[in-house]
């Protein structure tokens, strides 16, 4: 089927595209969904179902799945939703064009430090950026449960207008933002907070700790977002804090099932070993830190969390160091990253 009435398009067919397509299908809109395996294509369109990647949805009649990228490139609204790490690569294969880029991943490039609209824009000058990023389980959101995300549009007010009646649906809410910076950071630095939340479930420390490695962790993404040129109440949101809880507090999120095996007493290898989907913060803390190490801003969570990924020292040791810190005012980097802009 070519779904020839489809208005907007999803590029990555992994849980969260999936669900994404699910979500917009649910009034009978026309989608469709690029998925790289023609397997999966076939059972999309024949079966309904995504088995891989999101087994509990039966998916709805008016998402057409196509392993073609080029038959989405007349679409005027495409989703992109392929892993951060993978964004570049697929855009090379996209016929560039002037439409509505809405990019969904979270994460940071690890070979260029580049956001990813920064990735985007580079692959394509001629489309128009957003960001669609908020606290989200794919699976909830492919059930109809009610979600809340923010959508960032780098157009302002009139892109913002033409996506939103495109995308908001009764148990989808999105809420406008022009702070693209801000909702890119929220996502990519969530990640890789979720695994040292996870790390500290698997080492069975407690529900206190985990609450301050939220709240800490905060601290480090809002200062590192200032640094950036985020707007704070940004973090604050749905992108930025909603978004932290959410991944922090719960094994559906991939990076936080990640942590707890590395907690647990797993290395990375052991604990990324046959996993069909992707955990980004993986990816995204060697080079965090190296940006945050260049702007000057002290991550030492993140730094923790790089330090279990590549091996360099144990769980234990990891939380020994975070929690000998220098004890300090609470808010001391904050106030100094409000009085500094960075």
């Amino acid at each position: 089927m070519s779904g020839p009435g489809a208005k907007i398009g999803v590029v990555g067919a992994g849980a969260w595209g999936t669900a994404l397509a699910q979500a917009l299908a649910s009034d009978g809109t026309e989608v469709l969904l690029w998925a790289r395996e023609a397997e999966l294509v076939r059972e999309i369109n024949e079966r309904r179902r995504n088995s891989p990647y999101l087994p509990s949805a039966a998916l709805a009649d008016t998402i057409h799945a196509t392993a073609d990228l080029a038959r989405l490139a007349a679409l005027p609204v495409l989703l992109i939703v392929v892993p951060a790490q993978f964004l570049a690569g697929v855009l090379e294969q996209l016929p560039t064009g002037e439409r509505d880029l809405v990019l969904c991943a979270k994460g940071i490039e690890a070979g260029t430090g580049r956001l990813m609209a920064q990735v985007a824009g580079d692959a394509d000058r001629h489309a128009r950026l957003a960001v669609l990023s908020g606290p989200t389980f794919a699976h909830e959101v492919a059930a109809g449960l009610p979600t809340a995300v923010t959508l960032a549009c780098s157009g302002a007010t009139e892109q913002w207008e033409r996506l939103k009646p495109l995308i908001a649906r009764p148990a989808l809410r999105p809420y406008y933002s022009d702070d693209v910076i801000g909702a890119e950071i929220g996502g990519a630095v969530k990640n890789v907070l979720a695994i040292a939340c996870g790390v500290v479930e698997g080492m069975n420390l407690g529900q206190n700790a985990r609450a301050a490695v939220i709240a800490r962790g905060y601290a480090e993404m809002l200062r590192f977002g200032l640094a950036r040129g985020a707007r704070a109440e940004t973090l604050s949101g749905l992108c930025g804090l909603g978004d932290l809880v959410l991944t922090c507090s719960s094994t559906s999120s991939r990076n936080f099932s990640l942590g707890l095996s590395l907690g647990q007493g797993l290395t990375a290898a052991e604990a990324l070993s046959g996993k069909s989907s992707v955990a980004e913060g993986a990816a995204t803390a060697p080079v965090l830190a190296k940006l945050a190490a260049r702007a000057g801003v002290a991550m030492p969570i993140v730094e923790g969390v790089c330090q279990l990924l590549s091996g360099e020292s144990p769980a234990s040791t990891v939380v020994t160091a975070i929690l000998s810190r220098p004890l300090k005012a609470e808010l001391e980097g904050h106030e100094q990253a409000q009085g500094l802009g960075a």
